[in-house]
């Protein structure tokens, strides 16, 4: 396990490097000016001074490659000397987003606790919820039970979530004035109160988001135990006398776990993005609207580096999978 997991490491370098390659030529080739943000009564010749500080006046294959140094060299220094103390990138140039002039993973640590906030509660809320809801389905199948999870799953399949993050709004906020409908940021948790504020503004963003999560894992984790229900160890074990909850608990649950273990391991990189109009319409100040703010303003740093970060947390949880694979089945062997 552990040479499989070096050699999936090392594989995964030339692939990061291929994808930066190809988003950064994408957005290259994407319409838009940096300058269209300028006002008009700036002269055109201090418009080009501006365009050459920004790097825009060297050619593509320098501009990646300064990029590719300032991401995979100079930031990992930034970052071990916020965290010891030290000064090896003292003087650097790091990657600067153009429409803030400030460092752009500056800027992506203070959204990200916001995101993880709501993103990272939602998934575990529809974790606990989705796994039982799917076991049961699959153990009684067809009854109303089951016939109630498979509506809620395509209601849940079937609304948008700007669609259902506002119909939230309209009965939670406007109506019923439980919740608050805009996401307050600055909030500091600090205190009792201030705690039970911050769960108060979390509910519905993380209501809409567990819904769309609930739906795909639940359905996922039924059709895997009907599966391995109809199989012949599970005849096996109940004919070996095997109380009905060892059977299902255990042994199919576990045979079970490996595809919803990649639905749920790829799932988290794509929630990120899927979390981008959940932010717009509940006014969460994380990243889906650091990048959807970037984008419109032709920040093409920002958005590259945020879309390369989605990248690395799809190859990363790609191979957490891999290696679940071998836990959950002992038959899995990699080396």
């Amino acid at each position: 396990m552990l040479t499989f997991t070096i050699r999936r490491l090392i594989l995964a370098v030339p692939t990061l490097l291929f994808i930066s390659l190809v988003i950064f030529l994408l957005l290259e080739l994407a319409p838009g000016d940096p300058m269209a943000q300028v006002p008009l009564t700036v002269p055109p010749e201090v418009k080009e001074k501006m365009r050459l500080a920004l790097g825009l006046g060297e050619p593509v294959h320098i501009r990646f490659w300064k990029w590719l140094v300032q991401f995979f060299w100079i930031e990992p220094q930034v970052l071990i000397d916020n965290i010891f103390g030290t000064t090896f990138s003292a003087g650097d140039l790091r990657v600067i987003s153009w429409q803030t002039r400030s460092p752009v993973m500056d800027i992506v640590v203070q959204r990200l606790p916001q995101t993880l906030w709501v993103v990272g509660t939602a998934y575990i809320v529809a974790i606990v919820i989705a796994l039982p809801i799917g076991i049961y389905s699959a153990y009684r199948q067809y009854s109303w039970f089951d016939q109630m999870g498979t509506f809620v799953s395509m209601v849940g399949f079937s609304v948008p979530p700007f669609f259902s993050g506002v119909l939230v709004i309209v009965i939670f906020s406007v109506q019923l004035g439980w919740f608050p409908s805009i996401y307050d940021t600055t909030l500091v948790v600090d205190s009792w109160d201030t705690f039970v504020k911050q769960l108060q503004q979390m509910v519905m963003p993380v209501m809409v988001l567990a819904l769309q999560i609930t739906a795909q894992l639940s359905r996922f984790m039924r059709a895997s135990m009907l599966d391995n229900l109809n199989q012949d160890y599970v005849r096996t074990a109940r004919a070996k006398g095997l109380s009905e909850y060892v059977v299902v608990m255990v042994h199919v649950l576990r045979n079970s776990m490996i595809p919803v273990v990649t639905v749920i391991a790829l799932g988290i990189p794509s929630i990120f993005g899927g979390a981008i109009i959940t932010e717009q319409v509940f006014k969460v100040n994380g990243i889906g609207q650091l990048l959807i703010g970037a984008i419109q303003a032709n920040d093409l740093p920002m958005v590259q580096t945020l879309t390369f970060i989605f990248a690395v947390l799809i190859v990363l949880f790609n191979l957490i999978a891999d290696v679940l694979y071998g836990i959950l089945d002992p038959r899995i062997r990699y080396d």
